[in-house]
Protein backbone atom coordinates (compact mmCIF):
# COMPACT_ATOMS: atom_id res chain seq x y z
CA UNK A 1 0.00 0.00 0.00
CA UNK A 2 1.50 3.35 -0.52
CA UNK A 3 0.36 6.60 0.67
CA UNK A 4 0.97 9.94 -0.84
CA UNK A 5 1.03 13.18 1.14
CA UNK A 6 0.98 16.43 -0.32
CA UNK A 7 1.77 18.90 2.09
CA UNK A 8 0.25 22.51 0.70
CA UNK A 9 2.38 24.81 4.24
CA UNK A 10 4.73 27.25 3.69
CA UNK A 11 6.52 25.56 6.85
CA UNK A 12 8.12 22.22 6.98
CA UNK A 13 7.63 22.30 10.72
CA UNK A 14 3.98 24.37 11.12
CA UNK A 15 0.56 22.91 12.42
CA UNK A 16 -0.63 21.67 8.59
CA UNK A 17 3.14 19.53 8.44
CA UNK A 18 2.25 18.05 11.85
CA UNK A 19 -1.14 17.09 10.83
CA UNK A 20 -0.09 15.63 7.68
CA UNK A 21 2.70 14.01 9.15
CA UNK A 22 0.65 12.51 12.29
CA UNK A 23 -1.93 10.94 9.06
CA UNK A 24 1.48 9.37 7.37
CA UNK A 25 2.79 7.88 10.90
CA UNK A 26 -1.23 6.17 11.51
CA UNK A 27 -0.40 4.64 7.61
CA UNK A 28 2.65 3.48 8.32
CA UNK A 29 1.54 1.44 11.30
CA UNK A 30 -0.47 -0.80 9.49
CA UNK A 31 2.00 -0.98 7.23
CA UNK A 32 1.71 1.43 3.82
CA UNK A 33 4.73 3.01 2.43
CA UNK A 34 4.45 7.17 2.53
CA UNK A 35 5.69 9.76 0.62
CA UNK A 36 5.25 13.27 2.11
CA UNK A 37 5.88 16.11 -0.27
CA UNK A 38 5.79 19.55 0.09
CA UNK A 39 4.25 22.16 -2.49
CA UNK A 40 6.75 24.69 -1.13
CA UNK A 41 9.71 22.57 -2.23
CA UNK A 42 8.41 22.51 -5.89
CA UNK A 43 8.17 24.70 -8.72
CA UNK A 44 4.62 25.29 -9.39
CA UNK A 45 2.95 27.70 -11.14
CA UNK A 46 -0.34 28.57 -11.63
CA UNK A 47 -2.98 27.96 -14.42
CA UNK A 48 -2.24 30.02 -17.75
CA UNK A 49 -5.64 29.27 -19.12
CA UNK A 50 -3.51 29.09 -22.80
CA UNK A 51 -6.37 29.60 -25.20
CA UNK A 52 -9.08 32.51 -25.93
CA UNK A 53 -11.73 29.89 -24.32
CA UNK A 54 -9.36 29.86 -21.28
CA UNK A 55 -8.33 25.90 -22.11
CA UNK A 56 -5.57 24.34 -23.47
CA UNK A 57 -3.72 20.93 -23.95
CA UNK A 58 -5.09 20.17 -20.48
CA UNK A 59 -8.76 19.55 -21.81
CA UNK A 60 -7.08 18.27 -25.16
CA UNK A 61 -4.44 15.99 -24.11
CA UNK A 62 -5.25 15.70 -20.24
CA UNK A 63 -1.50 17.15 -19.66
CA UNK A 64 -0.29 20.63 -18.57
CA UNK A 65 2.05 22.52 -21.23
CA UNK A 66 4.00 24.35 -18.33
CA UNK A 67 7.27 23.22 -17.69
CA UNK A 68 7.75 22.67 -14.00
CA UNK A 69 6.92 20.40 -11.12
CA UNK A 70 3.27 19.36 -11.45
CA UNK A 71 3.62 16.60 -14.13
CA UNK A 72 6.31 15.08 -11.55
CA UNK A 73 3.77 15.22 -8.60
CA UNK A 74 0.96 14.25 -11.11
CA UNK A 75 2.78 10.73 -12.16
CA UNK A 76 3.47 10.32 -8.15
CA UNK A 77 -0.05 10.12 -7.88
CA UNK A 78 -1.04 7.88 -10.53
CA UNK A 79 1.16 5.19 -8.82
CA UNK A 80 -0.22 5.88 -4.96
CA UNK A 81 -2.80 3.67 -3.81
CA UNK A 82 -4.46 5.68 -1.06
CA UNK A 83 -3.21 10.43 -0.69
CA UNK A 84 -3.68 12.62 1.96
CA UNK A 85 -4.18 16.56 1.36
CA UNK A 86 -3.08 19.08 3.44
CA UNK A 87 -3.83 22.77 3.45
CA UNK A 88 -3.12 25.93 6.04
CA UNK A 89 -6.98 27.80 5.93
CA UNK A 90 -6.35 31.09 4.07
CA UNK A 91 -9.51 33.07 4.23
CA UNK A 92 -11.13 30.29 4.31
CA UNK A 93 -9.73 28.86 1.46
CA UNK A 94 -7.00 26.94 0.35
CA UNK A 95 -3.46 28.17 0.33
CA UNK A 96 -2.25 29.70 -2.80
CA UNK A 97 0.13 26.64 -3.34
CA UNK A 98 -2.95 23.98 -2.73
CA UNK A 99 -5.23 26.40 -5.26
CA UNK A 100 -2.15 26.08 -7.77
CA UNK A 101 -1.98 22.58 -7.82
CA UNK A 102 -5.58 21.51 -7.65
CA UNK A 103 -6.87 24.35 -9.84
CA UNK A 104 -4.31 22.53 -12.85
CA UNK A 105 -5.36 18.86 -11.55
CA UNK A 106 -8.97 19.38 -11.89
CA UNK A 107 -8.06 20.59 -15.39
CA UNK A 108 -6.09 17.78 -16.81
CA UNK A 109 -8.98 15.79 -15.00
CA UNK A 110 -11.65 17.07 -17.51
CA UNK A 111 -9.93 15.63 -20.73
CA UNK A 112 -12.31 12.73 -22.52
CA UNK A 113 -8.84 10.60 -22.12
CA UNK A 114 -8.43 10.95 -18.24
CA UNK A 115 -11.70 11.94 -17.17
CA UNK A 116 -10.90 9.42 -13.96
CA UNK A 117 -7.23 8.90 -14.23
CA UNK A 118 -7.16 9.03 -10.54
CA UNK A 119 -9.57 5.79 -10.72
CA UNK A 120 -11.51 6.71 -7.34
CA UNK A 121 -8.60 7.32 -5.41
CA UNK A 122 -9.71 7.20 -1.68
CA UNK A 123 -8.12 10.75 -0.10
CA UNK A 124 -8.41 12.12 3.20
CA UNK A 125 -8.38 15.90 3.33
CA UNK A 126 -6.71 18.25 5.85
CA UNK A 127 -7.92 21.66 6.66
CA UNK A 128 -5.88 23.50 9.19
CA UNK A 129 -6.37 26.75 10.59
CA UNK A 130 -4.14 28.79 12.93
CA UNK A 131 -6.35 31.27 14.53
CA UNK A 132 -10.14 30.71 15.07
CA UNK A 133 -10.64 27.90 12.63
CA UNK A 134 -13.31 29.70 11.72
CA UNK A 135 -12.30 29.47 8.02
CA UNK A 136 -12.26 25.34 8.16
CA UNK A 137 -16.25 24.66 6.83
CA UNK A 138 -15.75 26.82 3.54
CA UNK A 139 -12.12 25.31 2.94
CA UNK A 140 -13.55 22.05 3.85
CA UNK A 141 -15.76 22.32 0.37
CA UNK A 142 -13.35 23.99 -1.80
CA UNK A 143 -11.21 20.76 -0.98
CA UNK A 144 -13.75 18.64 -1.60
CA UNK A 145 -14.93 19.85 -4.98
CA UNK A 146 -11.49 20.30 -6.15
CA UNK A 147 -10.26 16.97 -5.55
CA UNK A 148 -13.64 14.90 -6.46
CA UNK A 149 -13.59 16.68 -10.16
CA UNK A 150 -10.34 14.95 -11.08
CA UNK A 151 -11.46 11.30 -9.19
CA UNK A 152 -10.32 11.46 -5.78
CA UNK A 153 -13.01 9.92 -3.77
CA UNK A 154 -12.83 11.52 -0.53
CA UNK A 155 -13.19 9.50 2.37
CA UNK A 156 -12.97 11.94 5.17
CA UNK A 157 -12.28 15.67 5.72
CA UNK A 158 -10.85 16.76 8.70
CA UNK A 159 -10.64 20.18 9.67
CA UNK A 160 -8.04 21.48 12.61
CA UNK A 161 -7.46 24.22 14.66
CA UNK A 162 -4.48 25.29 16.94
CA UNK A 163 -6.70 24.91 20.27
CA UNK A 164 -7.45 21.11 19.22
CA UNK A 165 -4.24 20.39 17.78
CA UNK A 166 -3.72 17.53 20.38
CA UNK A 167 -6.62 15.34 19.79
CA UNK A 168 -6.71 16.05 16.19
CA UNK A 169 -3.23 14.70 15.98
CA UNK A 170 -4.40 11.29 17.34
CA UNK A 171 -8.02 11.53 15.04
CA UNK A 172 -5.33 11.62 12.01
CA UNK A 173 -2.82 8.95 13.48
CA UNK A 174 -6.49 6.90 13.26
CA UNK A 175 -7.46 8.26 10.03
CA UNK A 176 -3.73 7.07 8.42
CA UNK A 177 -4.54 3.78 10.04
CA UNK A 178 -8.19 3.74 8.35
CA UNK A 179 -7.23 5.14 5.16
CA UNK A 180 -4.15 2.69 4.75
CA UNK A 181 -5.80 -0.38 6.37
CA UNK A 182 -8.67 -2.90 4.91
CA UNK A 183 -11.20 -0.87 2.65
CA UNK A 184 -14.76 -0.52 3.89
CA UNK A 185 -17.31 -2.28 1.41
CA UNK A 186 -18.47 1.68 0.50
CA UNK A 187 -14.71 2.25 -1.03
CA UNK A 188 -14.52 2.09 -4.85
CA UNK A 189 -12.39 -0.97 -4.81
CA UNK A 190 -14.10 -3.34 -2.86
CA UNK A 191 -17.30 -2.46 -5.63
CA UNK A 192 -15.71 -3.23 -8.64
CA UNK A 193 -13.78 0.43 -9.32
CA UNK A 194 -10.51 -0.76 -9.77
CA UNK A 195 -8.10 2.04 -10.92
Amino acid sequence: MKVLIIDASARSDGLTARMSKAAGAGARQVGATVEWVSLQELKLERCRMCEPNGWGDCRKKGSCVIDDDFAGLVEKLRGADRFIFATPVYFGDLSESARAFTDRLRRIGVCPDNRAFLGKLPTVCIAVAGGSGGGTPSCMGSLEKALTTPGCFVVDLVPVARRNEAYKTDVLKLAGQALAGEAPDSWPERQGLQR
